[in-house]
């Protein structure tokens, strides 16, 4: 009896010995960690002011003063990154929260009531693939104006039908269970099924598919601030720093490199993260470890 305690520890601490075999996993939550530390130190602190300019010290390289160097307007290239990341964090949570929520809910809907509800569901979905987040960026930047706030909800709403393909899929294959028989069998309803037994079953892909649609979210939204369409100055962007670097290349071209190799990470890091996660919370990748 006095074993029984004890299984739950001896589950986390198995789950967290196969994640420090997990290459992927490991070097994944580095770059995340590093991600995220970056983006919490921007608040408080950083070398140097992002928002002042200071012309006279324009292009600088790396040095004491500057750790990076400067870039066109003086302005110190690592405190740009670290606010920078900041708000690619910002869009990101936002834009994938968005997705996860409403396509989820689809999802599970169309998972739940089947025929004509899914029909339509899906339909919806493949016709909202129609329009990337770019596109569609620009369709709304036409209508409102650009900034940060239109580039959230042009990348959340790319993400509503990914979440909602992932869930139903995920969610018909639990709904064909002998334990969701039973539950039927003693008379719950569809939606005490989806909140009792689908959803906690269809948790983990949620969570991976989260991880690698924040790692779009990010790449998305600096693409977008290259076109202009995203973050609106003074905000620090690494897409907008990697425009402004553009026509600098030959003269100073650590400008393009730095926001460069943050993108780069940042998205690998994510990918890496959630690819450790899906071999881990797989129970047959599991077993096989």
């Amino acid at each position: 009896m006095s074993a029984l305690p004890l299984a739950p520890a001896q589950s986390h601490s198995g789950f967290w010995r196969r994640a420090l075999r997990q290459r992927n996993f490991v070097l994944g939550a580095l770059l995340s960690l590093l991600l995220l530390c970056a983006a919490g130190l921007s608040y408080l602190w950083t070398p140097w002011s992002p928002y002042e300019m200071d012309l006279p010290a324009k292009l600088q390289a790396p040095g004491a003063a500057h750790w990076l160097g400067t870039d066109a307007f003086g302005r110190d290239v690592a405190s740009l990154l670290l606010v920078g990341a900041r708000n690619s964090i910002l869009v990101g949570v936002i834009a994938v929260g968005i997705g996860l929520a409403i396509g989820t809910a689809l999802g599970l809907l169309a998972a739940a009531r089947r025929g004509w509800v899914e029909e339509a569901i899906m339909r919806l979905a493949d016709f909202t693939f129609a329009f990337p987040a770019i596109l569609s960026a620009i369709m709304l930047t036409a209508v409102f104006g650009a900034g940060i706030v239109n580039s959230i909800i042009a990348i959340g709403i790319f993400n509503i039908p990914t979440f909602a393909r992932v869930t139903r899929a995920s969610a018909n294959a639990v709904w064909s269970r002998e334990y969701i028989l039973a539950a039927r069998a003693c008379g719950k309803n569809a939606w005490a099924i989806t909140r009792e037994h689908v959803l906690p079953n269809i948790l983990s892909v949620l969570i991976v598919q989260a991880t690698i649609q924040f790692a779009v979210a990010i790449l998305a939204e600096a693409a977008l601030s290259y076109l202009g369409l995203g973050t609106q100055p003074p905000q620090p962007s690494w897409g907008r720093m990697l425009s402004e670097a553009q026509t600098l290349m030959f003269q100073a071209p650590l400008l393009a490199i730095w926001p460069g190799l943050a993108i780069a990470l940042a998205v690998l890091g994510l990918n890496l993260l959630g690819d450790g996660l899906r071999d881990l919370l797989d129970p047959r990748l599991a077993r096989q470890r």
